[in-house]
């Protein structure tokens, strides 16, 4: 669900694609793409695969796991969002605005390669700038809803947000912790698929 950050760790506009596009394919559907959205995926799942071991997250799940059990990575991602788009260091509001329209201007110049899922939740995502508004508390609160929308043996009244928000200096620590760790993880990544090419 940490879309922003997923958009923000590429390095050409076809990663931008294949990290979005990870989420609503196939294993097996992933070499139909081509090479920069194939990177893209591959991409995505380092970043998924470093962060579940990361032991800053390990921390932060720490706070949500009691509510939610296994589905405490989904609300750290959520909440690492959040972190993100208010960190200055990466960019400034301004820039994050550009960042997000220019997400969904490249998802849509190749929509031909989006799923009908992902296109219709592009919709909703550029109509609602998902990736602008994780920087606002109510826009981190949206999207902890959504994951308990989803999430089928949660129940839907779970306080995941009051406990963002109790927690929140603790959880700005384990992203100052885990970040930077992970720009430098997928700059490798990529250093290594750009030899592949």
């Amino acid at each position: 669900m940490n879309y922003l950050a997923h958009s923000f760790l590429t390095f050409s506009d076809g990663q931008i694609v294949g990290q979005f596009l990870e989420d609503f394919i196939r294993n097996k559907d992933r070499f139909s793409f081509p090479k920069d959205i194939q990177d893209g995926i591959t991409l995505h799942r380092a970043v998924d695969t470093f962060t579940d071991s990361h032991p800053a997250i390990h921390e932060a799940k720490k706070i949500f796991s009691p509510l939610v059990r296994l589905y405490s990575g989904a609300f750290v991602d959520v909440a690492m969002d959040y972190f993100v788009a208010n960190d200055n260091t990466l960019n400034s509001p301004e820039d994050w605005k550009k960042h997000s329209l220019r997400v969904y201007k490249v998802l849509r110049h190749n929509e031909k390669w989006l799923p009908e899922n992902l296109k219709r939740m592009l919709t909703r995502m550029e109509e609602e700038d998902w990736l602008y508004n994780y920087r606002e508390d109510q826009g981190i609160r949206f999207s902890m809803q959504n994951v308990l929308y989803k999430a089928q043996y949660l129940d839907k009244k779970i306080p995941v947000f009051e406990t963002f928000l109790q927690n929140k200096e603790i959880l700005r620590d384990c992203y100052h912790n885990f970040f930077p760790d992970l720009q430098t993880h997928t700059e490798g990544i990529n250093a290594l698929l750009q030899i592949e090419n």
